[in-house]
């Protein structure tokens, strides 16, 4: 193109500016060629006329379209030049707060000066395999590109970190290696990743110092090499170091310090340990005190200490040498503070022998005073035949001190690196590394010396090395797409390299003059002059003789000679080093013996003095120069790095200041220049820096194609015809195999020919509407021209209806008014008549009135007086009637009497009358005289009885009557010490009322202290109910118990592992079983014991009582002792019980051992005594029913006084559920005792039948031989005596009641006494605490005592059940022998009426649900149904039928009371599912199906418990199934954490299923076509370092998603798992999704686009509607998904103005504030006519969501796991109806 067609108006250019190095401005009148002036606009509207043509300024720089502002890869910009790489990095680094950009394959990274929170393990997950193009720029993503490289093709790899002093080369070679720690952790235990990482802090505090450009400034080079194995797992690692700054030992320059561990040293010099070393603070030492500044703002040199010393011990180095390190570096702080005093002459001096610090020094170094003392102010001459000792003036003294304590640091140095690789050294051979090269950058001052010429000599190097491996890769990318490249011509520095490294180059004349015995740096700087003068890299400066100039790549840079001789010669005198040689302390000789010594050092210390002509030959390593061995390590390290990928990382550092996130723009360029970036981005824009897929660019520039190509399939044919006809030029583009490659500035003009496009149809578009808007215009004005005529021609005809209607209501008006006024006047004068004649008709009808009423009164009168005339004359006629008739029946009686006297006058029927009457009254007399002689007899025998009888009763009321005063006595006691209980009881209530208005106030200031700092919080937040704490808490509490449930399996899992290499080792063939009686406690070793009064689930007591309220705890002592006094009362009785039925049994069987021929009279009196007995207990089981009722309702009242109903305190629930199981023990006693009462009813019935003689009339009145009076006193004897025995029984059992309730009570008192000296302690000890120590010190209290307390109720229960089942087998008994003994009665009788019996008959059983097995054949059993078990084999069966299975078998070894078998089936069960889960621990399908059958199993063991809180829901016939004998709660907890762990093994397999689809399906895949724009691509994006294989699935789809998740919620239906557990399964999956999406929206600059976000809210939508499909959408599954659609909404939501900023922050709360930044950082428009998210805007952002308190953290955690809740769900299946097929081949099960 033309510079006519490029310089055109609007064209925006940079031009050269001295404050900003480059100035933005826009052409505003078009250039024509052969101008020399350029008509331009600043960015601050001020016009500016820019000379340019020839010998002027050459025309400006073009700038990039905004659309390619701020790209993570510098290449993909299209015109590539210096102030487009600038202003890219600085968009990037104050707008986007990006510190990390892309220049091709070097990662230019630069330092914020703050901590960024983008380094965490979730940030690490995120980038660990992914390509290094699809995410933004990061340190993780150059490592990841080397791990991922080192993996695929088996190369060596290096990554090369580099930059000036404080551009952060050591944090960033940290954070790499930190990366390779994680991602490759060892396999074994030998924890190698932290000994790596753990030699940073050494490292950096014996190599690292503050500079004024740093404060942790390397200053050494370093190359760590890490050892990968073959399963690419970190094995080991190795550290080779370079060119450490010596010089900063003795010398440092203001402002700043001597290295890190001088000022660690010192700071710790206080600790005990530390005291002989002599130290103090660092001020007092020269060595730490010549910066004037020992302390660095921010950082505790005593707790970088501390982790200095953690890292010496983790690497194994112990406590002695690490005190011995710490000696020799003290000894250097004191060598620099010893004093060396001149002499008078000038020539000699001499070091004080009162010296303390010289003393110190020799004393930590174990070396001879004396000779320390003379040869450090004295020095051996060695000539041919003589040896001289030579004093030395104070100067060179002070010189050869601090030469010697830089070597002695040196040494040091060298020691500790040796040591650390020994550390990190492995014995396993290395299959590959990857080396972390963390050196030096190119270094200008305004003195530069020998260090510095040694470092831009390195960087010279890898200058070199850099620049051949870009064009390599250029090179090889042409060649792979195949199209025609030219040799680009790049920065060759190896003139450079030469003269400085070459055969009498700069090194090799400065090691000759250095030979020289009198050699001196003005003699070197001349003998360069001479030899390199004709160098066009070398220069002479024009107004000095002792310096030189060498042209680098990046800079000219003039070096001082001052001094390079003395650097590199590095002298130390012999005499002192042998001094130290010969120390007392082995460390310290070994630091300065070489390798190759002799052992024997005192014969070489001999031969020094001997005269011979030749003297001893000098150290080896002292004869070689520092340049040499700087040469030597160089060339070794360029041959590393040639032998392996080198990856580049580049620091820079942007700005002098060290202030966060400021960019100086000169010193940016400076280091671009100097670190090859800019040398890169030449070499990349020499070719085709731009490149881009047939499809990308079809889809990005069909605008500009023609109508018919649009319709072509040949996409490569479309876009050449394009280029062909946009671009004229052939040279500009290439076409490649899969790409299209341009040259610079050809995209940028592309896309101004698609922006003019763009624009020319906008103003068509704009025309269009303009002219459609202007008719609608015209159209509504005309509208509302006649809508108003319309309106005002109804308007006046609406008046004139008005006029008429007015007029005619005038008319009406006259009208009515007048007929008013007359029919008023008619009506007054109508009332007026009517008025009259109603009262003349009143005066008229009241005068008949009276005489009608007259006529009526005189009618009555007249007819009561003729009623009373008439009834006096019936009584009259009535009255002489009954005279008549009594006067006739007298006559008649009085003949009667007449008749009846004659007759009894008369004297026969007197003789027949007394006939017979003599005999009979003759022998009454006789019958009556015999009965009063027995009359008598009996009367004295009665006298003798009641007498007897008087006697016993007065006694026994004698014995009652002290036995009352006794329980008397004894309730007053009671009553006495219940007043002093209720005393005691009231004091502590009133203690700890005051404990809760102390906790009261202390809660009241906390509130308030939270009520001021949530001020400003939303009325949401502040409504918070404590509810939902309560569960968060919960959820917290289970998800860390599952989480030490994932740990435990995860060491089982390696305890397995281990195992089977340890089988594996064992060279013994076949299958080791183990033992079928193996204990569980193998699986219970890790499960918390479970307490046998838990209520519903295995909740233990202790862990209820822990979550009660400290109030609640505090205000339930008393009430916990007065429950558990209940539950020993109850267990006395209970115990007396038991006594009174095995009485009962004894006297049933002494029953039915006496012979039948005993008298009817003990026959009678023992069984009124057993039906006595059985009223008693009938008595005392009602009597302790209701005390258990009384007690429930007094505890009941008690917790609702105290705490409200809703809210009652879980220690009251276990006591009511303990009270409860009583009730119900009792109840089943009644039950037996009931039964035992039907047997005895049984046997007085058939005892009554046979001895119930036959009763006639003969026997009655003839065969009496005894009296009936006799019977009758016989029979009341008998029940005297009956009643003596009762009452005897009763007194007795009353006194031991009394007696044991006598010595309840004492033992009662005492142990309340002992509990109130307790607790008056306590509260001392309490009252003397402070508020917060005594609340919890209360609660530790109340959960010991609790637990104590339980662990006896425990003990107790445990010892009721055991009684509970003895007595179960001795009522079976007695029963068995009750039947015997009927059945034999009934076989004895002779009649048939008589056999028949009271009790019940068994019913002939059916399957009862129970299936039974041989003990040999359990291996079998859990063979097939657990170890060969296929899921499809019981496909079509019931679901979890294995389980239920199962569980029928464990029903069955309960029914025998089996409890070793039932032992034995559960652990088997359990390690079988365990070795089947581990066999398949990636299928997802068996996962799931394990995952049914156990909860299945455990749902069961619940259901089928016995309590009552699981059989709510049962049937009648499932409550007959339960357990009977065994209580298996330990085992349900077993297996609930079985559950859990299969749960999570399930979780992670899904996870790792759908992992690599997501970001795919959810950001990538276009679910709307032709959404999505596209950008052009820059290195990162076309390098052969992505994973371009067509084979593999590149992208998968949302459909494809959600089939996966249909598939997995299918196979969940199929196998029966429970709705709850599928909706915990589905949330997390989403969670998965939710995290991976975001973490990768987060680390994507590509997707952050408005049509991503479109496609996102479509893809989550989606995901919602299979929600809702699948009845899920109440799992909270949709919630998980809040966060990415509120990610989605931020996308799409405009973002400019304050209200669209307040609508954001009432949008985004599911968002952190540093996620709702990082996504508008991140926003990239894909077009001009996309704006971009200000500054200001995304400030605003942050000052409205600044009182947040959201996680520091970025990303969201993809490892979070929910805590499982595993519901109970019983099922409606009865176990008698479950059909088992065939196919399992179980036939060896029995029905049952």
């Amino acid at each position: 193109m033309s510079v006519n067609e490029l310089f055109t108006q609007r064209t925006r250019v940079w031009i050269p500016d001295q404050q900003e190095v480059w100035k933005a401005a826009e052409i505003t009148k078009d250039y024509k060629e052969g101008q020399t002036v350029l008509h331009l606009r600043l960015e601050d509207e001020t016009t500016v006329e820019y000379p340019v043509g020839s010998g002027r300024n050459p025309l400006p720089f073009l700038r990039n379209p905004d659309i390619l502002v701020g790209e993570n890869d510098l290449t993909a910009l299209s015109y590539l030049h210096e102030p487009a790489v600038l202003h890219n990095l600085r968009v990037r680094f104050l707008e986007s707060n990006n510190i990390y950009t892309y220049c091709g394959i070097v990662l230019v990274a630069i330092n914020p000066y703050e901590q960024l929170q983008i380094y965490g393990e979730e940030v690490i997950r995120a980038y660990s395999g992914q390509n290094m193009g699809d995410m933004d720029p990061h340190i993780f993503a150059v490592a990841e590109e080397a791990y991922k490289q080192m993996a695929r093709d088996e190369r060596n790899q290096s990554i090369i970190v580099s930059g000036e002093s404080g551009a952060g080369k050591t944090v960033s070679a940290k954070y790499a290696m930190r990366f390779f720690a994680t991602v490759g952790g060892s396999a074994s235990d030998t924890n190698v990743e932290e000994k790596v990482l753990a030699s940073s802090p050494i490292m950096e505090a014996i190599g690292n110092a503050k500079t004024t450009r740093n404060d942790n400034s390397s200053r050494f080079g370093k190359y760590i090499q890490i050892s990968f194995s073959r399963q690419y797992n970190i094995i080991g690692a190795n550290m080779r170091t370079y060119l450490l700054e010596k010089s900063r030992v003795v010398f440092q320059a203001e402002d700043e310090r001597n290295y890190h561990i001088f000022y660690q040293l010192c700071a710790s010099s206080t600790l005990a340990e530390f005291k002989d070393l002599g130290l103090t603070s660092a001020e007092d030492f020269t060595y730490t005190s010549l910066g004037e500044n020992i302390f660095i703002e921010g950082v505790n040199d005593a707790a970088d200490f501390i982790k200095t010393r953690e890292a010496f011990t983790l690497l194994g180095v112990k406590e002695s040498s690490q005190m011995s390190i710490f000696k020799v570096i003290a000894s250097i702080l004191h060598l620099g503070n010893v004093e060396i005093c001149p002499d008078r002459d000038g020539e000699s001096c001499h070091v004080s022998r009162t010296d303390v610090h010289l003393k110190h020094f020799c004393q930590l170094l174990g070396a001879e005073l004396q000779q320390m003392e003379h040869w450090l102010c004295h020095r051996k001459l060695v000539t041919a035949s003589e040896t001289y000792v030579k004093n030395m003036s104070a100067k060179q003294a002070l010189n050869a001190r601090d030469a010697l304590a830089k070597h002695i640091y040196a040494r040091m140095f060298e020691w500790i690196v040796e040591h650390v690789n020994k550390a990190l050294h492995t014995s396993a051979k290395q299959h590959s590394f990857i080396g972390v090269l963390d050196i030096y950058g190119f270094e200008t001052f305004e003195i530069n010396s020998f260090e510095q010429f040694c470092i831009n000599y390195a960087n010279e190097k890898l200058q070199q090395q850099f620049n051949s491996h870009v064009f390599k890769l250029e090179q090889e990318e042409y060649m792979k797409e195949q199209i025609p490249w030219t040799l680009i011509d790049f920065y060759d520095n190896q003139p450079c390299i030469d003269l400085i490294e070459a055969r009498l180059g700069v090194l090799d004349l400065l090691d000759e003059e250095c030979k020289m015995p009198k050699g001196t740096d003005q003699n070197w700087t001349q003998k360069l002059y001479k030899q390199h003068s004709n160098s066009a890299h070398f220069q002479k400066p024009r107004m000095s003789n002792t310096s030189f100039i060498i042209n680098h790549f990046a800079d000219k840079v003039e070096y001082q000679c001052d001094g390079f001789l003395e650097k590199n010669r590095d002298t130390v005198y012999e005499e002192q080093i042998n001094i130290l040689k010969a120390s007392q302390f082995q460390l310290v000789a070994d630091l300065f013996h070489d390798k190759d010594d002799a052992p024997a050092s005192k014969s070489a210390r001999v031969n020094v003095r001997a005269a011979k002509s030749t003297p001893k030959a000098p150290n080896k390593e002292h004869r070689m120069t520092v340049g040499h061995q700087f040469r030597s390590s160089l060339h070794l390290l360029m041959e590393t790095l040639n032998a392996t990928t080198p990856h580049y990382v580049r620091c820079i550092k942007p700005n002098d200041m060290k202030e966060a996130f400021s960019f100086d723009s000169k010193r940016v360029v400076q280091q671009l220049r100097a670190c090859g970036v800019l040398e890169n981005i030449r070499i990349s824009a020499a070719g085709y820096p731009s490149s881009w897929t047939y499809l990308d660019f079809f889809s990005r520039y069909r605008v500009l194609m023609k109508k018919s190509d649009l319709m072509s399939s040949d996409k490569k044919l479309v876009c050449s015809n394009l280029l062909q006809t946009v671009v004229k030029e052939p040279d500009m583009f290439q076409f490649g195999k899969t790409k299209i490659f341009f040259r610079a500035g050809q995209v940028a003009y592309l896309e101004k020919l698609r922006a003019d496009k763009f624009r020319v149809a906008c103003i068509k578009i704009q025309k269009t509407v303009r002219g459609w808007l202007q008719r609608v215009r015209y159209v509504k004005i005309r509208k509302s021209v006649l809508l108003l005529q319309r309106y005002g021609r109804g308007y006046l005809a609406r008046r004139y209806a008005k006029f008429l209607r007015l007029t005619k209501a005038a008319l009406v008006c006259q009208k009515q008014y007048r007929m008013v006024k007359e029919r008023r006047a008619f009506l007054r004068l109508r009332r007026a008549v009517v008025t009259i004649q109603a009262y003349t008709r009143g005066m008229y009808t009241r005068r008949i009135y009276w005489e009608f009423l007259l006529h009526h009164r005189a009618l009555i009168i007249q007819k009561n007086v003729r009623g009373w005339l008439q009834r006096k004359k019936f009584q009259r006629a009535r009255s002489a009637a009954i005279t008549i008739q009594c006067g006739w029946r007298r006559v008649l009686a009085k003949r009667q009497l007449q008749q009846k006297k004659i007759e009894a006058r008369s004297a026969e029927r007197l003789k027949n009358l007394n006939t017979g009457m003599e005999i009979k009254i003759v022998q009454l007399q006789r019958k009556m005289d015999d009965q009063s002689k027995d009359y008598k007899a009996q009367n004295e025998q009665l006298k003798v009885i009641n007498t007897t009888l008087e006697s016993e009763m007065t006694r026994l009321q004698t014995e009652l009557q002290r036995l009352r005063q006794q329980l008397e006595e004894a309730h007053a006691l009671r009553k006495r010490m219940e007043e002093e209980h209720s005393t005691e009881k009231l004091s502590l209530t009133q203690t700890v009322e005051e404990l809760q208005k102390e906790n009261a106030l202390l809660k009241s200031e906390k509130e308030e202290m939270n009520q001021r700092i949530q001020q400003q919080s939303k009325s949401s937040e502040e409504g918070r109910s404590v509810g939902v704490s309560l569960q968060t808490e919960l959820e917290n509490e289970r998800q860390n118990y599952q989480n030490l449930l994932k740990q435990f399996s995860i060491v089982e899992q390696r305890y397995d592992n281990l195992k089977e290499e340890m089988s594996l080792k064992k060279f013994q063939p076949g299958h080791n079983r183990n033992l079928s009686n193996q204990s569980i406690s193998e699986i219970d070793s890790n499960v918390p014991s479970i307490s046998t009064s838990e209520v519903g689930d295995t909740e233990d007591a202790l862990q209820l009582v822990e979550e009660m309220g400290v109030d609640s705890a505090a205000m339930d002592i008393q009430v916990f002792l007065k429950l558990q006094k209940r539950v020993r009362e109850l267990e006395r009785e209970r115990t007396r019980l038991q006594s009174n039925l095995d009485k009962m049994q004894e006297l049933s069987q002494s029953k039915s051992s006496e012979p039948r021929t005993s008298s009817k009279e003990e026959d009678a009196a023992d069984l009124a005594y057993s039906n006595l007995k059985r009223q008693e207990l009938e008595s005392e089981n009602k009597k302790l029913k209701n005390d258990l009722n009384e007690l429930r309702k007094s505890i009941v009242d008690r917790a609702s006084e105290s705490s409200s109903a809703n809210d009652l305190p879980d220690g009251y629930n276990i006591v009511l559920s303990q009270l409860k199981a009583a009730s119900e023990e009792l109840d089943a006693r009644k039950e037996e005792v009931l039964i035992l009462r039907t047997q005895l009813m049984s046997s007085t019935k058939l005892l009554e039948e046979r001895k119930e003689p036959v009763k006639t009339e003969d026997t009655v009145i003839i065969s009496n031989t005894e009296p009936a009076d006799k019977e009758e006193a016989l029979q009341a004897y008998h029940q005297l005596c009956e009643a003596k025995k009762l009452l005897e029984a009763q007194l007795q059992n009353q006194s031991k009641t009394h007696k044991d309730e006598l010595e309840a009570l004492h033992t009662q008192i005492e142990l309340l006494k002992n509990d109130i000296e307790k607790k008056q302690e306590m509260l001392n000890y309490t009252m003397s605490l402070s508020p917060e120590a005594q609340v919890e010190y209360s609660v530790q209290h109340e959960i010991t005592r609790l637990t104590n307390d339980n662990l006896d109720l425990k003990e107790l229960v445990e010892k009721l059940e055991k009684n509970e089942r003895k007595l179960k087998k001795q009522l079976k008994i007695y029963m068995k022998k009750v039947q015997e003994l009927e059945a034999a009665q009934a076989a004895s009788r002779s009649r048939p009426e008589l056999s028949r019996q009271v009790t019940v008959q068994r019913k002939e059983k059916d399957f009862e649900g129970m299936l039974e097995y041989n003990n040999e054949d359990e291996a079998l059993l859990t063979r097939m149904l657990i170890t060969d078990m296929i899921p499809s084999k019981v496909s079509s069966t019931v679901p979890c039928l294995p389980g239920y299975i199962l569980f029928m078998c464990i029903r069955h070894a309960d029914y025998i009371n089996d409890d070793g078998k039932v032992e034995s089936l559960l652990t088997s069960t359990i390690n079988a599912i365990k070795k089947v889960l581990k066999k398949n621990n990636e299928d997802f399908e068996m996962i799931s199906f394990w995952l049914a059958n156990t909860s299945r199993l455990l749902h069961c063991l619940k259901q089928y418990s016995g309590d009552e809180a699981f059989m709510t829901q049962n049937t009648p016939k499932q409550n007959e199934h339960c357990l009977k004998n065994f209580d298996l709660a330990e085992y349900r907890q077993v297996l609930s954490d079985l559950s859990i762990q299969i749960y999570q093994q399930l979780i992670k397999v899904a996870e790792g299923t759908i992992q690599p689809m997501i970001v795919s399906a959810m950001l990538e895949s276009e679910s709307i076509p032709s959404l999505a724009g596209v950008k052009p691509m820059g290195y990162r994006n076309r390098s052969s370092s992505m994973d371009t294989d067509c084979h593999s699935p590149s992208s998968y789809t949302l459909q494809a998603l959600i089939r996966q998740l249909g598939q997995f919620y299918g196979i969940m239906q199929e196998h029966g798992l429970d709705p709850e557990i599928v909706g915990q399964v589905i949330r997390q999956l989403f969670h998965c999704i939710n995290a991976h999406t975001l973490n990768n929206l987060l680390l994507r600059k590509d997707v952050c686009s408005w049509s991503t976000g479109m496609q996102l809210r479509y893809n989550t939508s989606q995901l919602e509607e299979w929600l809702r499909g699948n009845n899920l959408y109440q799992s909270k599954a949709a919630a998980s998904l809040e966060p990415i659609i509120q990610a989605a909404q931020l996308l799409q939501v405009k973002k400019k103005t304050s209200q669209d900023a307040e609508a954001i922050c009432s949008l985004c709360t599911a968002l952190s504030l540093q996620q709702i930044v990082k996504i508008l950082n991140l926003y990239t428009p894909l077009n001009e006519f996309e704006e971009r998210v200000t500054v200001s805007f995304i400030r605003d952002i942050q000052n409205r969501l600044q009182e947040r308190n959201d996680p520091a953290q970025l990303l969201i955690d993809t490892k979070h796991t929910y805590p499982v809740l595993f519901p109970y769900t019983p099922s409606a299946l009865s176990l008698e109806t479950l059909h088992i097929p065939a196919v399992l081949n179980i036939d060896f099960l029995v029905r049952v």
